[in-house]
């Protein structure tokens, strides 16, 4: 049994999760100099040659897995754990540790500092879920993993992609007629070329011939990854002085180990069985390297291993991108990368990554199961509801609108409820949407399954969760037993708790033929 590190299928899949980084580096470059005001120095100096230490490091720990489970069990269809920095908690530490500092004290060097001081603490978390991640993953209905993983791939993953198809439609709809044809519809390209490269090429250059892409040498350079220990000394400082961060970096950081435990299972629903205590411990020293070579942001694995899977990625494509980007980061190539390849090339493989976990999430589970992993979108959905109606009051404020209203103010509240909208409850959904998601999508398959007892227990961990704002709360505080959420959860565990005594009587679950297709009568 021969599995090489590099082969042919791992092209569609190096081209995939190389959109995907690009992107998020992309990101974290315009955020970072134009809002926060960063200079290139430490952008393209710092953060980016730390964070491709960070993810070279964690690729190469999984990719020696891959390597090490394709020998144990004589296969050549291994494929290893995607990584990278975590999209979701990537915006957080944006907005909701570097930002505040920085809007707060004017000093771009001194964000930076806290952000990395507050990846290092958030490695630090991540390590220590892995005394719980195996026992999470085995207690959790893989319903409950499986749903709120899919959740957040529809809502930022697919749906915004989309979105940024739909923008700038020449450039985007190029790039999706190849990742339709060769990634969705299985068809090979001419001359057996890969989906997603050919997808990137066609859209850039028609990008690039109706003006909406650019090359430009604009930040390039050497720059070295070096240790900031100084730097990261004053953060921490800083950061220990303003406990209230870590109202912030707690609930996120627990957000991320259990994002991981998720992904992993995913893995294992199409085959591939890796240990997710191990990948949680990778993903926090990954994380805290990063922090100590100047990178804020955490990492983790991946979202998306089920659509690598399918493109028959092994091991190469990820340690392709990591080597990659590790040189790009060296020579300040991801500013030319970003000005070259327009985001309406890169949205269609995004898309694809996000139905195909969705595909996949159904296909793992029992169609009686279905419902639960439904359920566990919803938080979801009211999360990115929140974050674009915050969006659009930060938007009126940066055209210099005088008194826009806060999202949470009573007034404001009012007035969308008279327009049917829900800030309030769509708010309490959105705060801890993954964990909320998952405990939902477990609560409802252990009911589906008549473990009432199990159910229950769900329903008092929701209640425990609450009322120390995990869930639906938008920072953390002491048990407050005054949380209507709490005494929702309780009351909900105590009926089914007294329905349990009584005798069960479980309906049958209507099988739903599909109806007959004359498909094949049409194709002949």
């Amino acid at each position: 049994m021969h599995y090489p590190i590099f082969s042919r299928s791992d092209l569609s899949g190096f081209w995939a999760l190389f959109a995907d980084t690009l992107a998020n580096l992309l990101i974290i470059s315009g955020v970072c100099r134009f809002v926060f005001d960063m200079p290139d120095e430490i952008v393209f100096g710092r953060i980016l040659p730390g964070a491709a230490v960070s993810i070279i490091l964690g690729i190469v720990v999984y990719v020696y897995l891959a390597q090490r489970l394709a020998r144990r069990e004589g296969r050549t269809d291994v494929t290893a754990l995607p990584y990278g920095i975590s999209t979701p908690v990537m915006f957080v530490y944006l907005f909701g540790v570097i930002g505040p500092i920085y809007w707060s004290t004017g000093d771009p060097v001194l964000a930076w500092q806290v952000g990395i001081a507050a990846g290092v603490v958030g490695g630090l978390v991540e390590v220590a879920g892995a005394v719980t991640g195996p026992w999470l993953k085995r207690v959790t209905p893989r319903a409950g993993m499986m749903g709120t993983l899919s959740g957040i791939a529809l809502v930022f993953i697919a749906t915004v992609a989309l979105a940024r198809i739909y923008e700038s439609p020449i450039v985007g709809f190029t790039a999706l007629a190849f990742v339709l044809w060769g990634l969705v519809g299985r068809f090979r390209l001419p001359f057996n070329l890969p989906a997603g490269l050919t997808a990137l090429v066609a859209a850039t250059l028609v990008a690039l011939a109706l003006g909406e892409s650019r090359i430009s040498a604009e930040g390039v350079g050497f720059y070295l990854p070096l240790p900031y220990v100084g730097d990261l000394m004053v953060g921490l400082q800083h950061l220990f002085a303003h406990p209230e961060l870590f109202a912030v970096l707690i609930p996120v950081q627990v957000y991320n180990f259990i994002e991981t435990m998720n992904n992993v299972e995913s893995a294992e629903v199409v085959g591939d069985r890796y240990p997710v205590g191990f990948c949680q411990v990778t993903d926090g020293v990954g994380t805290m390297l990063g922090g100590v070579f100047g990178s804020p942001f955490p990492t983790t694995v991946y979202i998306g291993h089920p659509a690598y899977k399918r493109m028959q990625a092994r091991s190469g494509y990820a340690l392709g991108v990591g080597l990659v980007f590790f040189v790009g980061a060296l020579f300040g190539l991801v500013a030319f990368l970003g000005n070259l390849i327009p985001e309406a090339a890169v949205a269609p493989i995004l898309v694809f990554v996000g139905i195909s976990i969705i595909a996949v999430s159904f296909r793992s589970c029992e169609p009686k199961h279905h419902v639960a992993v439904a359920i566990a979108f919803i938080p979801h959905v009211s999360n990115i509801v929140i974050v674009k109606w915050g969006s659009v009051l930060n938007a009126l404020r940066d055209m210099g609108l005088e008194n826009v209203p806060g999202l949470m103010d009573d007034a404001f509240v009012s007035t969308m409820i008279g327009q049917g909208a829900h800030v309030i409850g769509q708010s309490a959904l959105a705060n801890g949407a993954i964990v909320s998601g998952m405990l939902w999508g477990a609560f409802t398959a252990y009911l589906i399954d008549r473990r009432i007892h199990h159910a229950v227990m769900v329903a008092v961990a929701a209640a425990v969760l609450s009322s120390v704002g995990v869930i639906h709360d938008a920072e953390l505080h002491w048990p407050s037993l005054t949380s209507p959420m709490m005494w929702g959860y309780l009351i909900l565990g105590a009926i089914l708790l007294g329905q349990a005594r009584l005798k069960l009587v479980q309906e049958a679950e209507e099988e739903i033929a599909p109806p007959a297709s004359d498909d094949s009568e049409r194709d002949g």
